[in-house]
């Protein structure tokens, strides 16, 4: 049975991963030991904090974070009487994240927000389940570097990712010839360039497969997810952008592919279920029976696979090309991405602007490399007002 790893944080856990991490919680605890079970120590929320204090008074952890500090009084309205200390804002991600009473920190703010609190648990020697692309792609680099340094364990929750590690088990690292990511293909899968330029907002949301929040979705849609995970794949398994491929796989059975040197291809499948790799992450190296949908091999049909199509998803090239680069530029890369989206979903740009914006901020960004956190942070700074300037003077097509 699981000895170690039990004492958990959740730094968001009121988006989807969150969510899902305490159901496969409960799940896991259901058929646990009293002595073996999960125990939740630390939550945190932005601003959703109807839901955060139904958590913790579910959960009962002896922290909780609110990093919107605007909604911090009416959350301590909500709690009142329960025994809880209440931090706020990033520093509060940051404490719970070293508290010496956690051994595993579950990463799943979306944006930059969370990075300081990753490194800290990184720098603390904690096992650490991530679940947002940012703390790989901004500062992967330094992360992997630190780990090396405390022992800390990076544990991906992303289930391409995830897919990943659970195949490099078959083989050692120098065996490895390649590694496939699979995607969806979103959306546009089938589309042309000048077919989705103009995509309405209503388009880019309609996932053929995976319901997830907006700004992974609009990324699906552009490909730039598999931009961003070819970066984090990069500095994760410490390999060469050369040796990473893409493949579109529609059915999304087959979450993505290991080929070694002597050719054994190991695959990674299971149903489009997010449960299975946040459930592998906490239990890790132990497999225990959860709360996962199983995959009935007999009720598929094909499982089919195509190389994308770079000139209409120009993103993939993209993340290549900064995969390679390293530095600030995957920084730059990923702010601008973030800056972009979020102007598509206000309706200020089109869909096709997101890549043109996304391809200027790279193409004059001052890229450094071997950077401190600052300077990452200071670039992601950088490149979202880049996004603006262009907006405010009118440079796209």
């Amino acid at each position: 049975m699981l000895t170690t790893g039990r004492r958990i944080a959740i730094l968001g856990s009121t988006g989807s991963i969150g969510t899902t991490a305490l159901r496969v919680i409960d799940g896991l605890n259901s058929s646990l030991s009293k002595e073996h079970q999960f125990e939740v120590v630390a939550l945190s929320g932005h601003n959703n904090v109807k839901l955060l204090a139904e958590q913790v008074r579910r959960y009962q952890p002896k922290y909780a974070v609110v990093t919107d500090a605007d909604y911090v009084g009416q959350f301590r309205r909500l709690v009142e009487g329960i025994e809880v200390e209440i931090l706020t804002g990033a520093e509060g991600l940051t404490a719970i994240a070293e508290l010496e009473g956690v051994d595993t920190v579950l990463a799943a703010v979306v944006g930059v927000a969370g990075l300081p609190a990753v490194l800290a648990a990184v720098r603390k020697g904690k096992r650490v389940a991530i679940a947002n692309k940012e703390p790989l792609v901004i500062a992967g680099q330094l992360i992997t570097a630190e780990a090396k340094k405390s022992g800390a364990e990076l544990l991906p929750v992303d289930s391409e990712h995830s897919a990943i590690f659970q195949a490099l088990q078959a083989g050692r690292r120098e065996e490895v010839a390649r590694i496939v990511l699979t995607t969806s293909g979103g959306p546009f899968r089938q589309a042309g360039r000048a077919e989705i330029e103009d995509a309405t907002t209503s388009e880019v949301m309609a996932h053929p497969v995976w319901k997830m929040g907006p700004k992974i979705t609009v990324d699906s849609a552009t490909m730039m997810n598999k931009a961003l995970e070819i970066i984090e794949a990069r500095w994760l398994f410490d390999i060469p952008a050369e040796k990473i491929e893409v493949l579109v796989h529609p059915e999304s059975i087959v979450h993505s592919l290991v080929e070694f040197v002597d050719g054994s291809v190991i695959a990674q499948m299971g149903s489009p279920d997010m449960s299975l790799p946040i459930q592998y992450a906490l239990t890790y190296p132990k497999r225990l029976a959860g709360c996962a949908k199983k995959l009935r091999l007999e009720q598929m049909k094909t499982l089919t696979f195509e190389k994308p199509n770079r000139k209409v998803f120009p993103a993939i090239e993209m993340g290549f090309e900064v995969a390679r680069k390293g530095g600030t530029a995957a920084a730059v890369f990923n702010a601008a991405n973030e800056a972009a989206v979020e102007q598509f979903l206000a309706g200020r740009i089109k869909f096709g602007n997101i890549v043109e914006l996304v391809r200027h901020c790279l193409d004059n960004c001052d890229a450094k490399i071997d950077v401190s956190l600052e300077e990452l942070l200071e670039a992601d700074v950088w490149a979202k007002k880049e996004v603006l300037e262009c907006l405010k003077n009118r440079q796209l097509r």
